[in-house]
């Protein structure tokens, strides 16, 4: 069983005993968290598609790591005007760890 969750604008495909790295929530590690915006649920054969969301389907969650994501440089250049820019960015991010998926 799997379900297509939505978290921080992003979707994601999420399975019983799967961690998944999501966008930077809320919530201590350790902290058991609920997920309503399912998008999508298949059982084998069965397949529920939301329009837009699965009505009262959840998926339930652990918090296991809150960590920084590898860093990104951006270089900005322009020729022959000497102009030269470069910064980075590390994105803030959230791993969980799927613990159960119910329809409702």
């Amino acid at each position: 069983m799997y379900a297509v969750i939505r978290s921080g604008g992003r979707q994601y495909r999420a399975e019983v005993g799967k961690t998944i790295d999501v966008e930077r929530l809320p919530h201590e590690v350790d902290q058991a968290i609920e997920i309503n915006d399912v998008l999508l649920l298949n059982d084998g054969d069965k397949t529920i598609i939301g329009q837009p969301l699965v009505e009262g389907a959840t998926v339930k969650a652990t918090v296991v790591d809150q960590f920084r994501g590898k860093k990104v440089t951006v270089f900005k250049y322009r020729q022959r005007t000497n102009y030269r820019r470069r910064y980075g960015h590390r994105q803030y991010y959230t791993r969980i760890r799927i613990d159960d998926i119910s329809a409702g």
